[in-house]
């Protein structure tokens, strides 16, 4: 449920973006969500159509990268790159001193706008 929340606030981001450029309409919002963010996509884009609507973002694509989730093991110093659930033990040494880096990012990458409004 709090991708209803998540959703209002990258509308809200894209749309003061948009305002302060001159944008008649968003045609696309680059979503950037790590491996380990809870964040569902089809969720997102379930509330972004009805909350849109009647904005310039509406019919604005959502686009949705994955950032990759790292693994420092502190007995070999290898990183390497997993995925949820986390290993329990290094793939190169066996070593269980693992550090997770980076997988909890969520941020708008990039927005797309044009100066023509919508049916133009």
């Amino acid at each position: 449920m709090h991708e209803l929340a998540v959703t209002q606030g990258i509308l809200q981001t894209a749309l003061d973006a948009a305002e302060r450029c001159g944008a008649r309409r968003i045609t696309t919002i680059q979503l950037v969500v790590g491996e380990l963010s809870s964040i569902v996509d089809d969720s997102v884009q379930f509330y972004f159509a009805p909350l849109s609507r009647g904005t310039l973002a509406e019919n604005a694509t959502l686009q949705f990268r994955r950032a990759p989730l790292n693994v420092h093991c502190l007995d070999c110093q290898e990183i390497f790159s997993a995925r949820a659930p986390l290993p329990f033990e290094c793939p190169h040494c066996g070593g269980v001193s693992l550090r997770v880096e980076g997988g909890r990012d969520f941020y708008i990458e990039s927005i797309e706008v044009t100066d023509e409004a919508a049916g133009d």
